[in-house]
């Protein structure tokens, strides 16, 4: 469960890198004074990281360096020893140009070179990629990562720059909090399959949801009373079991008796009432209309001040003053009442268009009854009858798909009642288990915790708090923030030094609360003395050899400059611990020896 040998079939250019049980250090040298203020310096330290994954069958990405600079790389065998749960290893052998053909050996030996082991001598050959990765899940053996596979919190184990941006969310993860919140819950110890249920009830509620929408969509405002519909239908169909008596009989006494009513009481009322209303629109336009053009100002002073001086009258000062102002007075009035007006005959000229429009139709309506009515030839009124019938039956049948529009949104309101109800169940279960397991002392969750504050406080004197709740909407929120004296969460964990800080705590404590389950025994963290002060490194590093005292395996990689101040009779690293050193003078400084790509 940890790497041993990270080697190539290319060993002058990629020299093997042999891992130690438990402290290994990728140590960079700056020996040329003007880099030492560069922010990169594209020695590799980074790229062993990347490596790692690749040999772990990380998915190709035309991003990942050896897949970008193809060129260069096509030519390259990786070979990554790993040791198993039992003591035994497994090398795994994926090549660059076939990456998703990968080759299997088991073997007792330890940081074997299988280079040129014929195919015909390996366990497995060209293994597909997906295969592949089951395979390696089964060696591994990583039980308690159980239902998910082993890669899935390999990010957590290997962490590059960018994943000590968040403690939690692993840059390798999905946007949605379904992909990796129920894992993450899973390894601190939650109930993982509520969490799983509630977000796919919440799918689910959010697709019946759609689905409402769009059916209330179709139906376009229309009825959504199943019952009303059930009642038109029953008229509707009455009226065509009527009328297809009256056809079969040829016998239309009954129909023109029922046209006649129908005429006089509905469609000559309803011809009144609208010439009536028509009538009285008229009238009130008429006088709207009067009014906009009444409503105009005719006095000019200027024409009076020409008048009053023929006649020897002074009109000049104060008097003309007097009347520009009642003529600016009674215009604001005049615009305000005109707005009113144009409103009001813009609504009824409205009124009037539709009220036209119906009594065009009555009027054809009429038309048509007082024809019906007043014909006595048999055949042209059992065709006007067998007309309406195709009318009628073409209402029927929209009447039955908008019932089943009804049926199936009230089939769907039904749905979303028990699915929100259920959701709401599987919410109040998660709550209860957080709290549950918030106040158990002897919980998973809270040993993880308390490692967690005691690397911290450990490095920098500072209490840190793991916290998990359940917001609003029954989703889990994952919190990792320090805490003054008086135990308030304050800012510090927002700067990069302090956030990466707390994802190293929040791994080796993973590890550690871990340590009796099958589940990974190794961390790769990289850069990990950056931007803390001389003191907290050696705090630091302190507390990852305590941590693999207990049988764990840390590689961290770093700068020299980053290390902190020691005698050369006391050095920071044992020559031992270095497994790989990196340094700035041509190119067999760097991981690769060539050119910087």
């Amino acid at each position: 469960m940890k790497p041993s040998k990270l080697y190539s079939d290319q060993p002058t250019v990629f020299v093997p890198v042999e891992f130690e049980p438990e402290f290994n250090v990728v140590l960079a040298e700056i020996r040329v004074p003007e880099n030492r203020d560069r922010d990169t310096h594209n020695l590799g330290k980074t790229t062993l990281g990347r490596l790692l994954d690749f040999g772990f069958l990380a998915g190709r990405d035309a991003k990942f360096f050896l897949f970008k600079h193809l060129d260069r790389f096509e030519d390259f065998t990786f070979f990554l020893e790993i040791e198993l749960p039992d003591g035994s290893y497994v090398t795994v052998r994926r090549s660059v140009a076939e990456a998703s053909k990968i080759a299997f050996k088991k073997h007792t030996g330890r940081h074997q070179d299988f280079t040129t082991l014929p195919d015909r001598d390996w366990d497995h050959i060209d293994v597909p990629f997906d295969r592949a990765k089951e395979l390696l899940d089964s060696l591994l053996d990583w039980r308690a990562l159980k239902p998910w596979r082993y890669r899935k919190g390999l990010g957590y184990f290997i962490r590059s720059q960018e994943d000590f941006r968040d403690v939690f969310h692993l840059r390798k993860f999905a946007n949605s909090h379904a992909d990796w919140k129920p894992f993450l819950a899973h390894i601190l110890g939650f109930n993982a399959d509520l969490i799983t249920q509630h977000y796919a009830k919440e799918d689910e509620l959010r697709e019946k949801e759609h689905k409402a929408t769009t059916i209330r969509q179709e139906l376009g405002g229309e009825i959504e009373d199943a019952g009303k519909i059930d009642g038109l239908l029953l008229l509707k169909r009455q009226e065509v079991s009527r009328k297809q008596e009256l056809l079969d009989a040829f016998d239309f006494r009954t129909q023109d008796k029922a046209d006649t009513k129908q005429l006089v009481d509905q469609v000559d009322e309803r011809i009144a009432d609208l010439n009536q209303r028509r009538y009285s629109l008229t009238q009130n336009r008429k006088k709207v209309i009067s009014s906009l053009e009444e409503d105009q100002i005719l006095f000019d002073p200027e024409d009076a001040r020409v008048l009053f001086r023929e006649a020897g009258v002074l009109f000049d000062g104060q008097i003309k003053r007097d009347f520009q102002q009642l003529i600016a007075f009674n215009k604001a009035i005049t615009e305000e009442r005109r707005v009113y007006l144009v409103e009001e005959r813009e609504e009824i000229e409205a009124e009037l268009k539709v009220i036209n429009a119906e009594l065009n139709a009555l009027g054809k309506r009429r038309s048509e009854m007082l024809a019906f009515l007043s014909s006595t030839d048999s055949f042209a009124k059992y065709k006007h009858l067998s007309g309406e019938m195709v009318t009628l039956r073409a209402d029927i049948e929209g009447l039955e798909r908008q019932r089943e529009f009804v049926h199936r949104l009230q089939q769907l309101r039904a749905d979303i009642r028990t699915l929100a109800e259920e959701k709401s169940h599987l919410q109040a279960a998660i709550e209860a288990d957080v709290e549950a397991k918030n106040a158990d002392s002897d919980s998973l969750f809270s040993r993880i915790r308390l490692f967690f504050n005691e690397i911290v406080e450990d490095v920098i004197d500072h209490k840190a708090l793991l916290s998990v709740v359940v917001n609003q909407q029954g989703h889990l929120d994952f919190r990792a923030e320090l805490l003054d004296d008086a135990g308030v969460a304050t800012s510090a964990d927002r700067g990069f030094s302090y956030k990466k800080l707390l994802c190293v705590a929040f791994d080796l404590s993973l590890l550690r609360a871990h340590l009796d389950d099958a589940f990974p025994r190794f961390a790769f963290h990289d850069g990990v003395l950056e931007s803390l002060d001389d003191r907290k490194k050696e705090n630091l590093l302190g507390v990852i050899r305590s941590y693999t005292a207990l049988g764990l395996q840390s590689i961290i990689t770093l700068i020299d400059s980053d290390l902190p101040p020691r005698s050369d009779e006391d050095p920071v690293f044992e020559p031992s611990d270095i497994v790989v050193r990196l340094h700035d003078v041509g190119d067999d400084g760097r991981l690769f020896r060539m050119k910087a790509w």
